[in-house]
């Protein structure tokens, strides 16, 4: 089951939280839309398919979604949380152009475009929507469409499938904490290909390479524990398997721009 929750609503957008509680392995379809969609998860993921082309949607990978395209979706796992930003087809054009060329659907959500996901919604938990709300998100449409439209990110339509499904299996991995996503070398024999095939395939996946991406995965643990409250920057540096808290800031800072100190004070 479906649910939304509505978290902000003007005419020229929509911030909506939508939630998967039960388990649909088999895909449905949605009637064609007529707005702008900007999704990015922040809980469990899902599938979607357009096109034909099949997507795995984390809290790593997001989608861009155009008027009049159909969509079909799975929740193999149930239990995700995503945000649906509807974008009016006018304020889509203000920002990205008349006539804006598109790359591909698929958004890789970096920590920047995380950290402005996150900053929008602690925007919209206020009642300045109409100012902060509105400079949060046009802050994170700006990364979207450096993205998608200043051609930033490879074709993924070049891409070939064993690339795709190589790609997402070694995102599967890390994504779950597997031991072998510790490095490259025991990550490449876990899923039974050379380490430069591993390291080729993700880059022209997703455009980021390997060891990047695993970055960007406890980046995102990182802000989960400083949202919740974690006091100590030498304990999560240890849960999360930086060298010290010194490794711990400078990726963090690398990633999001910020140190994690003061990521505390944006968050709150």
């Amino acid at each position: 089951m479906l649910s939304f929750v509505d978290l902000a609503t003007r005419p020229e957008f929509t911030v909506t939280s939508v939630t998967c509680r039960d388990d649909h392995r088999n895909w449905s379809a949605e009637d064609p839309r007529d707005d702008v969609r900007i999704v990015l998860a922040r809980r469990g993921g899902f599938r979607r398919r357009t096109r034909g082309v099949c997507t795995d949607i984390d809290h790593t990978v997001g989608y861009l979604g155009m008027p009049a395209e159909e969509e079909h979706f799975a929740h193999p796992a149930g239990g995700d949380v995503c945000t649906s930003i509807s974008l009016a087809p006018a304020l889509w054009r203000a920002l990205a152009g008349d006539s804006p060329r598109l790359n591909d659907s698929v958004l890789y959500v970096d920590g920047r475009l995380d950290l402005a996901h996150r900053r929008l919604l602690a925007a919209v938990r206020t009642a300045d929507i109409d100012h902060a709300g509105a400079e949060r998100l046009v802050d994170l449409l700006t990364r979207v469409i450096r993205q998608a439209v200043a051609t930033t990110v490879p074709d993924h339509a070049s891409t070939t499938s064993g690339d795709r499904a190589l790609a997402a299996a070694a995102r599967a991995v890390l994504r779950d904490g597997h031991p072998a996503g510790a490095g490259l070398l025991p990550l490449a024999d876990l899923l039974g290909v050379s380490p430069y095939r591993l390291s080729r395939a993700f880059s022209r996946a997703l455009g980021v390479s390997l060891t990047r991406y695993r970055n960007r995965i406890r980046v995102t643990r990182a802000l989960d524990r400083l949202e919740a409250g974690e006091p100590s920057l030498a304990i999560l540096a240890a849960d999360l398997g930086f060298a010290d808290q010194a490794h711990l800031c400078r990726t963090m800072r690398d990633h999001l721009g910020h140190t994690p100190t003061a990521l505390r004070r944006l968050l709150t």
